[in-house]
């Protein structure tokens, strides 16, 4: 577990919770998570039983029930965000949205590392990013594909030949 490690919260599908630290990508090896929680231990948990992973500002909210503070489960109106905006259900039921990188191997990672990394529709809450294991969800759906504004073309002035004189020279 060499590199940089980020505070992150596994919440579980029985309900309990762990924090500790994780990388920022690559942590899925062979359908596991292996996390050292706060005390320096090493945890390993299968993807079958995790609800979702959540990267946190901090770990002292406060809250026993509610750690990650993960705020608002959807979007009040268009996201501004670049990215693929998606919806997420989970087993029981729930329903949360995120904005997901668009880059051309977003399938290609839902498959390799067996879930999605997004971002969560709350900017102000503690969550600032959310993996959700496949296995977690019953159903994905693609809302949109937001990109940047579009650019324009700057307009084309004439060309002249040759800068007009001062003082009406030539």
């Amino acid at each position: 577990m060499a590199g940089i490690q980020k505070k992150a919260i596994v919440r579980l599908l029985d309900g309990g919770f762990v924090c500790g630290y994780l990388p920022p990508a690559d942590f899925v090896e062979s359908s596991s998570v292996i996390m050292m929680d706060v005390a320096g231990r090493i945890i390993t948990f299968s993807l079958n039983d995790i609800r979702w992973i959540v990267y946190v500002r901090y770990f002292n909210s406060g809250d026993l029930a509610d750690p990650e503070k993960v705020g608002r489960k959807s979007f009040l109106g268009r996201p501004r965000l670049e990215g693929l905006w998606v919806r997420m259900t989970f087993r029981d039921g729930d329903v949360l949205e995120g904005i997901c990188g668009s880059e051309i191997g977003f399938l290609h990672e839902i498959v390799a590392s067996g879930g999605l990394l997004c971002t969560p529709p709350d900017p102000r809450s503690n969550a600032l990013r959310i993996y959700v294991p496949r296995t977690a969800l019953t159903g994905l759906e693609l809302l949109a594909v937001i990109g940047s504004a579009a650019k324009k073309k700057p307009v084309a002035r004439p060309v002249q030949d040759r800068q007009p004189g001062l003082f009406g020279e030539g």
